[in-house]
């Protein structure tokens, strides 16, 4: 039986914030009016629906006319990408990287059967890119570069403002899923150039099924889903207005929580990662440990299986993700991981651990307790216990 519960897959989604579930009851419940009605009880909250929008404004430094509401980060990395393709048919080359989110690298297959041609730049063991690969890259035909601002596995940060730099040297324009990165680090649109900045609402906890796109003002892109007027016509569809509202609700809480975030939400990730290092043979950290938003921590446990961590830890009541996609039905480690050249004895066991301000100590402390003794009985079923059986056997 379980002894308690540890959430540490903050990266996957979020509890919805009681102040924000409160603050969306009323738009479930009496006030259900469509923002669109001429009529005052639609009218009403259509100027809640400003509100939302200014909140969100107001976390991301930006003008409200530059927010646009979807459905999720996903939806939002479609339409930067195919929206700018369609509003600037003459041009054929996107870059992107190995390491993005599904939403980005599943759509490369798609947008090379449309006749363009996709470069996708590597990157080194720490999971950082080369800065002069990228202005190699671009050629005249280049439209967009699309890189993630924080990957969403290893919380490795990509420096889009020098990416920004070497593209508008070219006229090149950039969009960056910020999924991982609104929330956690702060973001200001007024000094960061980038022209498309996607985002997610059950990453900061507000519910799931509410997104955004940031849209640089005067920037020419088609809607991804054409309808009505909605969303000054760059998003057709009526409006979620109690999703939005929460969202909005969302990005208040977490700009007021955002030195939290940095400080005690930060400690708590290191004394985990200290602990886990000190405590574990042969661990270590999967990317730059400099260089990550300050919630994520990604291991590498070698000599065990994730998808039996991951099962062994839920037994305990520990939510965590690993590394290697099995999980999820496919026999492949994680893309990200294999990109940053994570050796075989660790890939398939590296553990992603992502902590929210809902976290305290005695999470921390738990993990601790219970992790070493789940790892030393994995390694036990293993064939291989150290890197000495990995050479003898000849792998």
């Amino acid at each position: 039986m379980k002894a308690r519960s540890v959430y540490l897959d903050n990266n996957a989604t979020t509890r919805v914030a009681p102040e924000v579930l409160e603050e969306m009851l009323p738009f479930l419940k009496e006030r259900y009016g469509n923002p669109s009605s001429m009529y005052t009880f639609g009218g009403d909250v259509h100027r809640d629906l400003d509100t939302a929008r200014e909140r969100v404004a107001a976390l991301l430094h930006c003008q409200p006319t530059e927010v646009v509401f979807t459905s999720c980060g996903s939806e939002s990395d479609n339409h930067a990408v195919r929206g700018l393709i369609d509003a600037y048919p003459e041009k054929g080359h996107i870059i992107t990287t190995k390491v993005e989110h599904p939403a980005i690298k599943n759509q490369v297959p798609y947008l090379r059967r449309k006749g363009l041609q996709v470069t996708e730049l590597g990157v080194d063991s720490k999971g950082n890119l080369d800065l002069e690969e990228l202005r190699e890259a671009i050629t005249n035909d280049t439209l967009l570069i699309s890189a993630i601002f924080a990957n969403n596995e290893t919380g490795i940060m990509f420096p889009i403002r020098e990416i920004c730099r070497i593209a508008k040297e070219r006229g090149v324009f950039v969009h960056t899923d910020a999924v991982q990165g609104v929330g956690k680090v702060p973001l200001d649109m007024e000094k960061l150039p980038v022209d498309l900045l996607s985002f997610s609402g059950h990453k900061f906890h507000a519910p799931k099924g509410i997104g955004g796109l940031f849209i640089r003002r005067g920037l020419k892109i088609r809607p991804f889903i054409i309808g009505g007027h909605q969303e000054r016509s760059r998003r057709g569809g009526t409006e979620s207005i109690p999703l939005i509202v929460g969202m909005g609700k969302a990005t208040e809480l977490v700009g007021s929580k955002l030195e939290d975030e940095n400080t005690r939400v930060r400690a708590l990730r290191d004394r985990l990662e200290k602990g886990i290092l000190s405590r574990i043979p042969d661990t270590e950290v999967n990317g730059d440990p400099d260089n990550r938003v300050p919630n994520t921590t990604n291991i590498g446990i070698h000599f065990i299986e994730g998808e039996a961590l991951l099962l062994a830890m839920d037994k305990h009541g520990i939510c965590a993700s690993t590394g290697s996609a099995c999980a999820s039905g496919s026999l492949q480690p994680s893309h990200v991981l294999r990109a940053m050249g994570v050796p075989f004895t660790s890939v398939h066991g590296s553990v992603r651990f992502s902590l929210s301000t809902y976290n305290t100590e005695e999470d921390v402390d738990y993990v601790l307790e219970v992790l070493p003794g789940i790892v030393e009985q994995l390694r036990e079923l293993s064939p291989f216990h150290s890197m000495a059986d990995v050479e003898a056997f000849g792998a």
